[in-house]
Protein backbone atom coordinates (compact mmCIF):
# COMPACT_ATOMS: atom_id res chain seq x y z
CA UNK A 1 0.00 0.00 0.00
CA UNK A 2 1.30 3.85 -0.87
CA UNK A 3 0.06 7.10 0.28
CA UNK A 4 0.02 9.90 -1.95
CA UNK A 5 -0.43 13.46 -1.85
CA UNK A 6 -3.98 14.09 -1.92
CA UNK A 7 -3.75 16.68 -4.18
CA UNK A 8 -1.87 14.61 -6.86
CA UNK A 9 -5.36 12.29 -6.49
CA UNK A 10 -7.72 15.38 -7.59
CA UNK A 11 -7.66 16.91 -3.88
CA UNK A 12 -8.21 20.64 -3.73
CA UNK A 13 -5.79 21.00 -0.91
CA UNK A 14 -3.12 22.88 -2.49
CA UNK A 15 -2.22 26.40 -1.35
CA UNK A 16 -4.15 28.27 -3.95
CA UNK A 17 -6.87 25.60 -2.92
CA UNK A 18 -6.71 24.02 -6.35
CA UNK A 19 -5.30 20.33 -7.05
CA UNK A 20 -3.03 18.85 -9.49
CA UNK A 21 -4.70 15.69 -11.19
CA UNK A 22 -2.19 13.16 -11.94
CA UNK A 23 -4.21 10.20 -13.80
CA UNK A 24 -1.55 7.39 -12.39
CA UNK A 25 -2.58 8.28 -9.06
CA UNK A 26 -6.13 9.29 -9.26
CA UNK A 27 -5.76 5.12 -10.79
CA UNK A 28 -4.09 4.05 -7.43
CA UNK A 29 -6.46 5.67 -5.33
CA UNK A 30 -9.54 3.88 -7.08
CA UNK A 31 -7.35 0.60 -7.27
CA UNK A 32 -7.23 0.72 -3.63
CA UNK A 33 -3.49 0.67 -3.75
CA UNK A 34 -2.43 4.39 -2.42
CA UNK A 35 -4.09 6.58 0.21
CA UNK A 36 -4.42 10.14 -0.25
CA UNK A 37 -3.17 12.56 2.02
CA UNK A 38 -2.02 16.44 2.67
CA UNK A 39 0.80 17.03 5.39
CA UNK A 40 -0.70 20.23 5.20
CA UNK A 41 -4.20 20.27 5.85
CA UNK A 42 -3.16 17.06 8.87
CA UNK A 43 -0.83 20.06 10.37
CA UNK A 44 -3.87 22.32 10.96
CA UNK A 45 -3.50 24.94 7.52
CA UNK A 46 -6.14 25.55 5.68
CA UNK A 47 -7.17 25.34 1.61
CA UNK A 48 -6.53 28.15 0.08
CA UNK A 49 -3.87 29.64 2.58
CA UNK A 50 -0.86 32.04 2.21
CA UNK A 51 1.75 30.40 -0.18
CA UNK A 52 5.07 28.97 2.43
CA UNK A 53 8.80 28.11 1.11
CA UNK A 54 11.16 26.06 3.35
CA UNK A 55 14.09 28.82 4.01
CA UNK A 56 17.27 26.83 5.68
CA UNK A 57 15.27 24.10 7.83
CA UNK A 58 12.18 26.99 8.86
CA UNK A 59 8.99 26.90 6.55
CA UNK A 60 7.82 30.51 5.86
CA UNK A 61 4.77 31.92 4.48
CA UNK A 62 5.47 34.86 1.93
CA UNK A 63 4.59 37.55 3.99
CA UNK A 64 7.04 36.30 7.07
CA UNK A 65 4.93 33.88 9.04
CA UNK A 66 6.72 31.10 10.13
CA UNK A 67 4.87 27.92 9.75
CA UNK A 68 7.45 25.49 10.55
CA UNK A 69 5.33 24.06 13.68
CA UNK A 70 2.39 23.00 11.19
CA UNK A 71 4.52 21.08 8.86
CA UNK A 72 6.30 19.08 11.15
CA UNK A 73 3.10 18.07 12.91
CA UNK A 74 1.40 17.49 9.66
CA UNK A 75 4.69 15.15 8.46
CA UNK A 76 4.42 13.47 12.11
CA UNK A 77 0.49 12.68 11.34
CA UNK A 78 1.20 11.45 7.54
CA UNK A 79 4.04 9.25 8.91
CA UNK A 80 1.44 7.69 11.53
CA UNK A 81 -0.79 6.77 8.79
CA UNK A 82 1.82 5.24 6.76
CA UNK A 83 3.13 3.05 9.60
CA UNK A 84 -0.42 1.92 10.21
CA UNK A 85 -0.91 0.81 6.80
CA UNK A 86 2.67 -0.58 6.59
CA UNK A 87 3.56 1.54 3.80
CA UNK A 88 6.96 1.21 1.47
CA UNK A 89 6.55 4.15 -1.00
CA UNK A 90 4.99 7.26 -1.40
CA UNK A 91 4.14 9.18 -4.35
CA UNK A 92 4.65 12.92 -3.28
CA UNK A 93 4.21 16.32 -5.14
CA UNK A 94 7.67 17.62 -6.55
CA UNK A 95 9.12 20.75 -5.24
CA UNK A 96 6.41 21.21 -2.30
CA UNK A 97 7.69 22.52 1.20
CA UNK A 98 5.95 19.76 2.60
CA UNK A 99 6.79 16.53 0.04
CA UNK A 100 9.29 17.74 -2.78
CA UNK A 101 11.51 15.16 -3.23
CA UNK A 102 15.04 15.70 -4.13
CA UNK A 103 14.44 19.73 -5.32
CA UNK A 104 12.60 22.11 -3.04
CA UNK A 105 11.73 26.20 -3.88
CA UNK A 106 14.50 27.95 -2.39
CA UNK A 107 12.34 30.59 -0.18
CA UNK A 108 12.77 33.47 -1.92
CA UNK A 109 9.29 32.94 -3.64
CA UNK A 110 11.13 33.48 -7.25
CA UNK A 111 10.39 29.79 -8.33
CA UNK A 112 14.41 29.28 -7.77
CA UNK A 113 14.91 25.22 -6.56
CA UNK A 114 17.41 24.31 -4.77
CA UNK A 115 18.27 20.30 -3.50
CA UNK A 116 16.54 19.21 -0.80
CA UNK A 117 13.58 17.75 0.71
CA UNK A 118 10.37 18.70 2.21
CA UNK A 119 9.57 18.04 5.61
CA UNK A 120 7.34 15.45 5.25
CA UNK A 121 9.31 13.80 2.39
CA UNK A 122 12.26 13.79 4.67
CA UNK A 123 10.84 12.54 7.33
CA UNK A 124 9.32 9.59 5.53
CA UNK A 125 12.51 8.67 3.82
CA UNK A 126 14.40 8.76 7.50
CA UNK A 127 11.34 6.15 8.36
CA UNK A 128 12.63 3.87 5.53
CA UNK A 129 10.13 4.82 2.69
CA UNK A 130 10.76 5.11 -0.93
CA UNK A 131 9.59 8.55 -2.03
CA UNK A 132 8.48 8.78 -6.01
CA UNK A 133 7.19 12.01 -7.28
CA UNK A 134 4.64 12.51 -9.90
CA UNK A 135 7.46 13.50 -12.01
CA UNK A 136 8.98 10.12 -11.92
CA UNK A 137 5.94 7.38 -11.94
Amino acid sequence: MKITSACLAGVKCMWDGEAKPCEKVIELVKQGKAIPVCPEQFGGLPSPRIPAEQKGERVIRKEGVDVTIQFEKGAEETLKIAQLINCKEAILKSKSPSCGSGKIYDGSFSGKLIDGDGITAKLLKKAGIKILTEEQI
